[in-house]
């Protein structure tokens, strides 16, 4: 098969190549996705990169843990009935060494998720990352029915996928922007209301929710938690996926005697159950007509190295995908 790894980390165009590989063949319990979109995640340029000094997990890694294809094999245990299936994965290269920047993935079968058929390749080969993190950020506090849930950085990949997903389930969504183009993006994606963030942020939401916010889904802990404890309902909650820097600080007394609640959201070791919980969630978002998300760049799987690039210096909204 056709496909792309690196066997050292650094620079895009100095450790990413492009050629041929046996074609792997499904161990029980696992089914072999032809892909035909590669969704590139801003993790997955890190782990090429080394961010968090990590090393190289493996001798050599394909990249890549989202994507979308047929599932054209299976193994042992596993119904032939996959076969011909549409599907997307998720968790590819996961504690795995071969995701999805090539012509075949192997996955175990509960990482297989049958792609609506109102849904593309394309939005499907980004539904895996963000999704699940987007719908454990909504949900790990507990239901969001009838409670007003704030957004931080909705314009995001991670922050659009939040909205829609709260939405869903019966939330009011309130969401953060940096600009009047983003507030598209936005609303878009299903915001009740969309503000834009600066010094006059705080004011608005608390005229909008004199209360307090019940729950944060926040892009950006350490630049925006001494914001997130001033809006936050008695015993709110804030989950958070991201921070800008490694060790932030945090108004410790404030959040005791608010009583809040604070968890932590890393997408690669989310519970299984919560994973299957949210794949289904993201599923019936999309056939309810949630439009999903943009696609910025398309690259070809020869031209890996340069999507690399845009994903770490962006240049336009959306997703970045090779189409296989």
């Amino acid at each position: 098969m056709k496909s792309a790894w690196y066997e050292k980390q650094g620079e895009a165009s100095n450790v990413l190549i492009v050629g041929e590989m046996d074609d792997p063949q499904p161990g029980a319990g696992e089914v072999r996705i032809r892909i035909a979109v590669s969704g590139i995640n801003p993790g997955d340029v890190k782990k090429r990169q080394n961010a968090f000094g990590v090393g190289m997990p493996y001798p050599r890694v394909i990249p890549h843990s989202d994507g979308a294809g047929l599932v054209d094999a299976v193994g042992e245990d596993v119904s032939q009935e996959w076969i011909g299936q549409r599907v997307w994965c998720h968790g590819a290269q996961t504690y795995r060494p071969f995701g999805t920047a090539a012509e075949y993935t192997l996955v175990p079968l509960e990482q297989a998720v049958r792609l609506p058929e109102v849904v593309s390749f394309e939005q499907g080969a980004f539904l895996g990352i963000p999704g699940i993190t987007a719908h454990r950020a909504v949900h790990v506090a507990g239901p969001v029915e009838g409670k007003t849930v704030l957004v931080q950085g909705g314009a995001g990949t991670v922050g659009s996928f939040a909205i829609g997903l709260a939405r869903h389930a019966g939330a009011r969504v309130i969401a953060t922007v940096r600009s009047e183009r983003d507030r598209e993006i936005a609303s878009r994606a299903g915001a009740n209301e969309i503000l834009l963030m600066g010094e006059t942020l705080v004011g608005q939401i608390k005229r909008l929710v004199p209360g307090g916010i019940d729950h944060i889904v926040e892009v950006a802990f350490d630049a925006n938690i001494n914001t997130d404890i001033e809006i936050l309902a008695q015993g709110g909650s804030i989950a958070s996926y991201a921070s800008n820097v490694f060790t932030p600080e945090i108004p410790f007394w404030l959040l005791v005697f608010s009583n809040a609640r604070i968890f932590f959201v890393g997408s690669d070791d989310i519970p299984k159950e919560a994973k299957m919980e949210a794949a289904h969630a993201i599923n019936q978002t999309l056939e309810a007509g949630w439009q999903g998300l943009n696609v910025a760049e398309r690259f070809t799987l020869h031209d890996i190295a340069q999507a690399h690039e845009i994903v770490e210096q962006p240049t336009k909204s959306g997703r970045v995908i090779l189409t296989i």
